[in-house]
C-alpha cells in the first residue's frame, strides 16, 4: 500500500512498458527532471520526442535560428509552412502534444550561468565547439550533467560530461533477485543453502536476509559479501556466534552504487575516452574524433560546412585534421596513430546533410543518456561515443554522388539530397514497400518512411498492415497515437499522421492480418508490385511467417525487434544474405519452462509459481465461474430442486455460491472468507495430509528440500496486503454481481474490525473441500448447496471479468499482486511487488521510446543499402544495441547456405523455373515437366498440409510459385 500510495502520481497505465525498464523509483527520479535542449534540427527533434514520451518533467528548448529546407529532411516537427520561423517556437507546440504530462518550454535569450543553475542536464546538439566548450566549462561548475551530440551525414558522435562523483543507483535493467533459504550452516563462514539450486548470485555480490526463524541476527543485518560454491550455496561470513537456524526466511541481493567521474570537455578533448566493443574499433573511433575537430575548425575558419562532396574542400579537411595536436594515452602518453586520410576524406565529403536513421539513432542513444542523468539509472558513457555508417555508400567511387548532383533544390529532401544525390532521391520515391506492423517499431519506421520521401504520391507507395487498435499504454512509445486516437486501427491511425508528416506520402493502411487467411489479399498480385518488406512485429511466429513470405517470393525483409534497452535491427537480401533464422516461438526464445500443476498449486518454490496460482484464482473465481453460472441455469435449477450435484460445475462454484450478495458487506464477508479458506484453512488441510515431520518410504522428510513446509496465516487488517486482497476481491465480487463498490480504506479496516469480532460466520468456511471433483457430499453439505443455489438460480446473470492489466483501476493487477504475496508469506518466498506482478501476469515485454528509435534508425540506414542497387554481403549490417549497458554491435549477415540434391544445388533463394509463354498448364502437366526435364519426380504436393490430388491449381490459391524441397527421412517430402 505504501509503494502504491507513493505512485499515486505515476500514471502505471501510460508507462506500463516503461516501468517495467526503469523500476518505480528512476521513472518518479524522470518525472522530476528538468532538462534544457539546445539545437532542434532533427538530432535535438528526435531528443525532444524521446524525452517527451518517456516522461521527463520538464523540456526547455532553444534554438533561435530559422527552420530551412535542409531541415525537413530530418525534423519530423517541422512543415514547409514552418520555413522561416524560430525551429523552438515551430517545435513546442507539437512536442508538448506527444505527452500532456510534460512541461515544455521555449528559452529565446542566450544560455547563462543563470540559466543552467534550472536544469538537472543539458544537451547541445549540432552547435559549435566554441558553444560546446563555453556551456560545457558552466555546466561544471554548476554541478550540471552535460551533453553534446552530433550527426554530419552518415557519421555521428555524443559526448556526455556527468561531473567528478556522479553516483548511479542502480546498474541494471533487472530487479534484485530474491531467493527462498533452505538452510543456514552456523561457521566461519556460515553457508547458505537455497531451496532452489538455479540462482543468479555471482560471488562479490551483496545481499541481505529478511524473515528467518532462529537465526534473527542476519535479519536486516548490513549488506554482506557472498562467495558462490560450486554446489551453488552461498558463503556469506561468520555466523559462529549467532543463533541456530530454525526455518524460513530470504536472501536479497543489493544493489550497490557507483560512482563515475567524467573528465570536462576541454581536457577529453585532447585525451579522450572512446566507446567501443572491441580494441580493433578504438583507433577508428579515434579517427572519427580528429575528423569531427577538424569539420568545427573548417567551419571556423571558413564560417560554413564543407560543401557537399566538394573534392578541393575535402582535402582542406583532411589537411586539417592532419596538422591537430596529437591525441593523449590514458596516462598522458602521445599516440602513434597513422590519420586514416581515407576515412577523414569521405566523411568531410558527405559530411554536408542530414538523415532521418542518424539522427534517430543517435537521437535515441543521446535522450537514454539524459534519462541515466536524471534518473541515476544505468552506467552512463564514458565518455565519447562515435558511430557512422559509412557503409550505405556504395564500394564503387564511380558511384559515389557528384557535386552538382547535391546542390540544394528548395524541397523537403535537401539534407539527404546532399548526401546521396538527387538520384538516389528519385529511386525512393519510387519504392512500393509493406510495412507489417503500426506498434511502436512500426510507427518510427513509417515516420522515417515518410521523412526520408520513400514511396511518394503518384510514383510508389507504402502499405500499412496491422489488425490491432490502439490503446492508451502505446502512447508513452508509439509517437504516432494521440489520446483522440485511443481505440482506432492502428494501420488508419499512423496512416493518417504519416501524411501529416509528409503529404507527398502515399500510404494504404490495411487492418487484414498478414497471415495464412488472408493469402487471398496477400498473394501473387500484392507481392508482385511490393519492392520491399519491413517488419516490426511482437511475435516469432508472426516473423517466421513474413520471413518466409519474403523467401518465397524474393522480396528484400527489414526486421526489427526491442526487450528493454536491448534491440537487434536485421537484414535479409535475396541471393545476398541468409534467410531469417529466429526461434520458432516464445516459448522457443524463453529458458522458461512450464511449471508442474502440482507445483504451481501445493507446493510453490518461486515468486513466480505463487503470481501463476494468484492469476488462476482470478480466473476461476471472477470469470469461468461465472461464465459457468451463466451457462449452467439449467442445471442449477435442477440442482437447487434435489437434483444430483454436477460435479464439473462444483469446483468452479466452491467459495462463491455460499449465498448470493446483496450489498457491499455481503461482498466483503465473501473476501474475508475467500481469505481464510485460501491463506489460512487451505494450509491446515495440507498440513493434515502431510504433517511437518512426516516422513517419506525411503526415509527422506516430505518437507524437504524444494519443498517448504508452509504455515497458515492469521487475518490482520491492519497489515497492508491483508486489507488489499479483501479490498480487491470484493470490489471483484461486486462488480461480477452488479453491485457498486468501495474504494474506503479506514472505512473497510472498521467493517474489517467488527466483523472479526463476531463469532465465525458459517458462509466463512467452505461448504465442501476445494479438490471437490474427487470428493463426495455428505448430505448437510448437499443440503447447505442447494439452498444456496434455490437463491442463487433465480437471479440475473454475471459479469465474467476478463484480466485486463493496464488498467489501474480496476483491481485486477491489486488482487493478484496480493494474493501471490500472501500465498508466498505462506510458503516463505520471496514475494513480487506490484510492477513485477503486472508485469509476469500481464506478460508484458519491456519497452522503452529510445530502444524503439534506435533499431528503427538502424533500419532506415539499411533501406538505403537495399534501394541503393545491388550491394555485395560486406555492404550488409545486422546490429545490435543494449542502451543499459552501453553495447552496440554490427557485423556482416551469413551468406545464404547452398544445398544440393543430384546434379542440383540451391540456395534458399533458388526458384526452378519453367519456360514462360507456354499454354496454361495443369498441376499434372507441370508435374511431367519437371520430371522429364530436371529428373524430379514429385511424390505428394502439400498445401496447408493437405495432400493436393487435384489435377489443376488450387483455386482459391491462383498461385504462381510451386514450392518444393526435397525427401527426408524425418518428413513428407515434396520432391524425391
Amino acid at each position: 500500500m505504501g509503494t502504491q500510495e507513493a505512485s499515486k502520481s505515476l500514471d502505471e497505465e501510460l508507462y506500463s512498458r516503461q516501468l517495467c525498464v526503469l523500476g518505480l523509483p528512476a521513472m518518479q527520479r524522470l518525472q522530476e527532471g528538468k532538462v534544457l535542449l539546445s539545437g532542434l534540427q532533427g538530432l535535438g527533434a528526435e531528443v525532444a520526442k524521446n524525452l517527451v514520451l518517456m516522461g521527463v518533467g520538464s523540456l526547455t528548448l532553444h534554438d533561435p535560428h530559422p527552420a530551412c529546407w535542409s531541415d525537413l529532411a530530418a525534423q519530423l516537427f517541422l512543415s514547409e509552412q514552418d520555413l522561416g520561423r524560430s525551429r523552438a517556437e515551430a517545435t513546442q507546440e507539437l512536442v508538448a502534444k506527444l505527452n500532456g504530462a510534460v512541461q515544455v518550454r521555449v528559452h529565446t535569450g542566450d544560455i547563462t550561468e543563470e540559466l543552467l543553475q534550472d536544469f538537472q542536464a543539458v544537451v547541445l546538439t549540432t552547435s559549435s565547439l566554441e558553444e560546446q566548450l563555453k556551456v560545457g566549462t558552466l555546466c561544471r561548475k554548476r554541478g550540471v550533467c552535460f551533453l553534446a551530440a552530433d550527426t554530419r551525414g552518415l557519421v555521428g558522435q555524443l559526448f556526455c560530461d556527468f561531473g567528478e562523483d556522479f553516483t548511479v543507483q542502480d546498474l541494471t535493467e533487472e530487479e534484485p533477485q530474491a531467493a527462498a533459504i533452505q538452510h543456514i550452516a552456523q561457521g566461519s563462514p556460515g553457508v547458505v543453502t537455497l531451496r532452489e539450486d538455479a540462482h543468479d548470485f555471482r560471488a562479490g555480490d551483496l545481499v541481505t536476509f529478511s524473515g528467518i526463524e532462529g537465526m534473527v541476527e542476519l535479519n536486516g543485518c548490513v549488506s554482506r559479501l557472498i562467495r558462490v560454491q560450486e554446489d551453488g550455496t552461498l558463503e556469506i561470513g561468520d555466523t559462529t556466534t549467532f543463533s541456530t537456524y530454525l526455518r524460513g526466511g530470504a536472501v536479497t541481493e543489493v544493489k550497490t552504487p557507483k560512482t563515475v567521474r567524467h573528465e570536462p570537455l576541454y581536457a577529453a578533448l585532447l585525451q579522450p575516452r572512446v566507446v567501443a566493443q572491441s580494441p580493433r574499433e578504438a583507433p577508428r573511433a579515434r579517427c572519427l574524433h580528429q575528423a569531427f575537430r577538424a569539420l568545427h575548425e573548417f567551419r571556423r575558419l571558413s564560417g560554413r560546412p564543407p560543401q557537399p562532396w566538394d573534392p578541393a574542400d575535402a582535402e582542406r579537411v583532411v589537411g586539417l585534421a592532419r596538422d591537430l595536436q596529437p591525441l593523449r594515452g590514458p596516462t598522458g602518453e602521445p599516440l602513434e596513430e597513422p590519420l586514416d586520410e581515407a576515412l577523414v576524406r569521405t566523411v568531410a565529403l558527405s559530411s554536408g546533410g542530414v538523415l532521418s536513421p542518424m539522427a534517430a539513432m543517435l537521437g535515441a542513444v543521446a535522450a537514454q543518456e539524459v534519462l541515466k542523468a536524471v534518473s541515476r539509472k544505468f552506467l552512463p558513457l564514458d565518455q565519447w561515443l562515435y558511430f557512422d555508417a559509412l557503409d550505405c555508400l556504395p564500394d564503387d567511387e564511380q558511384l559515389l554522388p557528384k557535386p552538382e548532383d547535391c546542390k540544394p533544390r528548395s524541397c523537403r529532401y535537401d539534407g539527404q539530397i546532399a548526401v546521396f544525390g538527387a538520384g538516389f532521391q528519385e529511386k525512393l520515391s519510387r519504392q512500393r514497400y509493406l510495412l507489417v506492423g503500426a506498434g511502436a517499431i512500426g510507427c518510427e519506421l513509417l515516420k522515417g518512411f515518410a521523412l526520408v520521401g520513400l514511396g511518394l504520391r503518384g510514383r510508389g507507395a507504402v502499405t500499412v498492415a496491422d489488425m490491432d487498435h490502439v490503446e492508451r499504454s502505446n502512447l508513452s512509445r508509439q509517437f504516432l497515437f494521440r489520446p483522440q486516437d485511443v481505440g482506432r486501427p492502428k494501420a488508419e491511425a499512423a496512416a493518417e499522421a504519416a501524411r501529416r508528416l509528409n503529404p507527398d506520402l502515399q500510404v494504404d493502411p490495411r487492418t487484414h492480418p498478414l497471415d495464412r487467411s488472408t493469402e487471398r489479399i496477400y498473394g501473387d498480385d500484392f507481392f508482385s508490385r511490393v519492392d520491399g518488406v519491413a517488419a516490426a512485429l511482437d511475435s516469432f511466429q508472426a516473423r517466421h511467417y513474413v520471413a518466409a513470405r519474403c523467401t518465397h517470393y524474393l522480396k528484400p525483409l527489414l526486421e526489427a525487434g526491442t526487450q528493454g534497452t536491448r534491440g537487434s535491427a536485421s537484414v535479409f537480401v535475396p541471393h545476398v544474405t541468409e534467410g531469417y533464422r529466429g526461434p520458432a516461438s516464445e516459448a522457443a526464445a524463453s529458458e522458461d519452462a512450464p511449471d508442474p500443476v502440482c507445483s504451481v498449486r501445493h507446493l510453490p518454490s518461486t515468486a513466480k509459481h505463487t503470481l501463476q496460482w494468484a492469476r488462476d484464482e482470478f480466473e476461476g473465481l471472477f470469470c469461468r465461474s461465472a461464465e459457468a453460472i451463466n451457462c449452467h441455469q439449467q442445471a442449477l435449477t435442477s440442482l437447487a430442486d434435489g437434483g444430483p450435484p454436477p460435479l464439473p460445475l462444483l469446483p468452479v462454484v466452491v467459495g462463491v455460491l455460499r449465498q448470493r450478495p446483496r450489498n457491499w458487506r455481503d461482498c466483503v464477508l465473501w473476501a474475508l472468507g475467500r481469505w481464510q479458506l485460501c491463506f489460512r484453512h487451505g494450509i491446515e488441510r495440507l498440513l493434515r495430509h502431510h504433517p511437518p515431520d512426516e516422513v517419506l518410504e525411503d526415509g527422506t522428510r516430505f518437507w524437504s528440500r524444494p519443498r517448504q513446509c508452509p504455515q497458515p496465516l492469521e487475518f490482520d487488517a491492519s497489515q497492508d496486503t491483508h486489507l488489499l486482497y479483501v479490498l480487491a476481491a470484493a470490489n471483484l465480487y461486486a462488480r461480477m454481481h452488479g453491485l457498486p463498490g468501495s474504494r474506503d480504506l479506514p472505512a473497510l479496516r472498521e467493517m474489517l474490525q467488527s466483523l472479526l469480532l463476531l463469532p465465525a460466520p458459517q458462509h466463512l468456511d467452505p461448504i465442501f473441500p476445494d479438490d471437490l471433483a474427487s470428493t463426495e457430499l455428505d448430505p448437510g453439505q448437499a443440503e447447505r448447496l442447494r439452498e444456496a443455489l434455490r437463491d442463487w438460480s433465480q437471479g440475473p446473470p454475471l459479469e465474467p471479468l476478463r484480466f485486463e492489466k493496464d488498467d489501474d483501476s480496476n483491481f485486477h493487477v491489486d488482487f493478484v499482486t496480493a494474493a501471490a504475496s500472501l500465498r508466498a508469506q505462506n510458503y516463505g518466498i520471496p514475494p513480487a511487488n506490484r510492477t513485477q506482478s503486472k508485469r509476469i501476469v500481464g506478460r508484458i515485454i519491456p519497452a522503452i521510446a529510445t530502444t524503439t528509435a534506435a533499431v528503427a534508425g538502424l533500419v532506415g540506414l539499411e533501406l538505403f543499402k537495399v534501394v541503393g542497387g545491388p550491394r555485395p554481403l560486406h555492404a550488409f549490417r545486422h546490429s545490435y544495441l543494449c542502451l543499459a549497458e552501453n553495447s552496440f554491435s554490427c557485423y556482416v549477415p551469413g551468406a545464404p547456405a547452398t544445398q544440393e540434391f543430384h546434379h542440383l544445388s540451391w540456395t534458399c533463394w533458388d526458384r526452378l523455373k519453367v519456360a514462360a509463354g507456354q499454354p496454361e498448364r495443369t498441376l499434372k502437366s507441370l508435374l511431367d515437366h519437371l520430371q522429364e526435364r530436371h529428373g524430379l519426380r514429385v511424390k505428394m504436393l502439400l498445401q496447408d498440409e493437405a495432400l493436393l490430388y487435384s489435377a489443376g491449381w488450387p483455386p482459391e490459391q491462383q498461385a504462381q510459385c510451386l514450392p518444393l524441397r526435397p525427401c527426408s527421412k524425418a518428413s513428407w517430402a515434396a520432391v524425391t
